[in-house]
This record gives structure tokens, sequence and C-alpha cells, in this order.
């Protein structure tokens, strides 16, 4: 049973990983469910300092990748317009699956900026400030994922016996 269940969590290990480049799956907090189930097998003694702590990262680094198109809007010299509408853009993004929490932020901040002011240059930088921030999200995310993939292997490594 404790394959199966090693499985089961090495996929969601892979599918945390997936998540880090498709914005519709909560990649941060699928690697972390993968750590959790590696815990759950009879082999692997549960540990809850470790396991609150991988969750905290990886809650911390799921809500950032929310707010960073909008804090790169700001950095770049986007206006509050420009910021609100980076927000309003990755919330109707989200309906249009993963292309639409790619493009929507942009967009938004696009389109907020030029309420604000007709300076397309200033409206065209915002964006890219969105995009930047999307980027930081994906690297962050991918990142995590990577680290969470090296502990889920250690950890298995370290109790292969008691696998197999």
């Amino acid at each position: 049973m404790d394959i199966i269940i090693l499985i089961f969590g090495g996929l969601l290990i892979l599918l945390g990983l997936a998540g880090s480049f498709l914005p519709i799956i909560p990649g941060p907090i699928c690697s972390w469910l993968g750590l959790l189930v590696l815990h759950l097998t009879n082999s692997v003694p549960s540990n809850t300092t470790f396991l609150t702590l991988t969750f905290i990262i990886a809650l911390v680094i799921f809500s950032l990748d929310a707010f960073l198109p909008v804090w790169g809007t700001k950095k770049l010299g986007g206006s509050r317009m420009g910021a609100i509408g980076s927000g309003i853009g990755f919330l109707i993004g989200f309906f249009f699956g993963p292309i639409g929490l790619v493009f929507g932020p942009i967009v938004g901040a696009l389109a907020g900026e030029l309420t604000q002011n007709s300076d397309l240059k200033k409206a065209v930088r915002a964006a890219f400030g969105s995009l930047m921030g999307f980027l930081a999200g994906t690297i962050m995310k991918f990142a995590l994922g990577v680290v969470y993939l090296v502990l889920f292997v250690n950890i298995f490594w370290e109790h292969k016996e008691l696998f197999f």
C-alpha cells in the first residue's frame, strides 16, 4: 500500500511542477500535498514541524504569485488604476484558463493606465511591470517545486528500505 501512496505523492509533486507554468494549477500547494502524502505512509515518520514549515512557505509563495503582477505594475510607474486594472485582469483572466491568467493582468494594467491618462508609453511600461511580476511568480513557484521534489526524493531515499 505504501508504494501506491508513494506513487500518488510523486504525481502530486510533478503536478506541482507543472503548476509552475500552468496558472490554473496551484503548484506550490500540489507540491506540498505530495510531501504530506509521503509523510502519511507507514514507512516515513510524520514530522509536523517540517510539514508546517513547508506548508507556510507554499502558502506564502502561492499568495505572492497572485500579488506580484500588481506589485510589478506599481513598481514600474503604474498608477493606482493600473494596479487595480492588473488585479481585475487577473480575476477576469481566471475564467479564461491559463492564457487568461497570463494576459489578463497585462491587459488589465494597460487598460487601467489608459483610463487614468492617455500616455501609451507609461501604460505599456505598467503592463510590462505586470508581466515581470507574473514571470517572477512563475520562477518562484518552479524553484519551490524543485526544492520540494528534492526533499521528496531525499526523504524517500532515507527510508527506501522500509518501502521495499
